[in-house]
């Protein structure tokens, strides 16, 4: 089958279905894996799809972020609190918008004590704690731009701009997928290059990805593998095939 066909067969299930599964494509088409995977990743890069966990969904039909907040969050607070567990009083640390970050500013808040600059205006209501330990609060930084059109938080030239004002500690980054080639990647361009920046201005860089992250390619990657310092995922990131890969080439990977 050309490649042409099968691109306008993937897009048929998806027009039919809404969200499709790579078992299913593979049935479908009778292709290998690796042929659909390849597949999925090109239409992606084409604007066509959302590759998710297992399969695709058509860009249009991607969960709002109100709704991937109340997926996988054991998983993501076991990160959470595994990243917490890297930080130092007195530090300076950049965070990211997404739903696994503010997760991680309610870990954060209990701790006080730090200067956190962020894009996310979920993330910087999150950190606001009058009780923290010895009174010790976070200074919250909410860095300026254009409002984000997928998240509650700032993107764009200004936002990026402003990073480069600062220079933290840490950059604590949650990405849509990571994988042994690309490194940490995002779907959206504009959250891609707050995320670089942040990652470009962070003496360290650590990447929280739960367990169906990894393996994953999105559209733009940020951060490629040489740079980052430490990935936290779950122990279940074990029985994922692109593990392996990542575990060879990352410096330092923490299961939580």
């Amino acid at each position: 089958m050309w490649q042409e066909e099968r691109y306008q067969r993937i897009r048929a299930l998806l027009s039919t279905l809404q969200r499709v599964t790579t078992d299913r494509i593979v049935t479908e088409l009778n292709v290998s894996r690796e042929t659909v995977r390849r597949d999925l990743v090109a239409l992606e890069d084409l604007g066509e799809l959302k590759r998710i966990h297992g399969g695709a969904i058509r860009v249009e039909d991607e969960a709002p972020i109100a709704e991937r907040a109340h997926s996988n969050v054991k998983f993501k607070r076991d990160l959470a609190r595994a990243a917490v567990g890297l930080l130092s009083h007195g530090q300076t640390v950049f965070i990211d918008a997404g739903t696994t970050t503010v997760i991680l500013a309610e870990e954060l808040a209990k701790l006080g004590g730090l200067t956190v600059i962020t894009n996310s205006f979920n993330v910087a209501l999150h950190l606001r704690n009058p009780a923290a330990p010895g009174g010790q609060h976070n200074e919250v930084i909410v860095l300026g731009g254009s409002l984000d059109d997928r998240a509650p938080a700032t993107v764009g030239g200004i936002t990026v701009a402003e990073i480069g004002r600062y220079r933290a500690d840490l950059a604590l980054l949650s990405p849509v997928g990571i994988d042994a080639q690309r490194g940490a990647s995002n779907y959206d361009h504009r959250e891609a290059e707050v995320a670089r920046a942040m990652a470009e201005h962070a003496e360290r860089v650590v990447i929280l990805a739960d367990y169906s992250k990894i393996g994953v390619e999105s559209r733009v990657a940020f951060c490629p593998p040489e740079r980052i310092d430490v990935l936290i995922t779950n122990h279940k990131a074990n029985t994922e095939a692109a593990f392996a890969a990542l575990n060879a080439k990352l410096k330092h990977i923490v299961l939580a």
